[in-house]
């Protein structure tokens, strides 16, 4: 999958607040569905569908023993977002140095 595409999964992932709540439980360590849930007053079903929109987009993985889902964050997730983030960070301040610039250059004119 284009990397463009892995981050449109990721920020509609992030879109909701249940998710992000979750993707900042997770940041803390492993939980179970149940663990994830719970705090939100959430149905494990609904729970259920949140994480897989999150596993979708890349941000956790999971893993079954027994009867038990546990849910781990993948960081490298997190940095690709935090790489984007920066990217366009970088861009907008070489266009404001620019702009910063291109005032600087501007001749000044007397009595105005």
């Amino acid at each position: 999958m284009p990397a463009s595409q892995q981050l449109d999964h990721m920020f509609h992932a992030l879109a909701d607040p249940y998710r992000r709540s979750m993707v900042e439980r997770l940041s803390r360590g492993p939980a179970s569905v149940k663990q994830l849930a719970d705090p939100m007053e959430m149905a494990l079903p609904s729970a259920v569908k949140h994480l897989r929109i999150l596993e979708e987009g890349g941000l956790v993985a999971s893993k079954k023993a027994g009867r038990v889902r546990t849910y781990t964050i993948k960081p490298q997730a997190l940095a690709s977002i935090g790489r984007w983030v920066k990217q366009r960070e970088t861009a907008m301040n070489q266009a404001f140095d620019r702009l910063a610039q291109a005032i600087a250059d501007f001749p000044e004119q007397d009595g105005k």
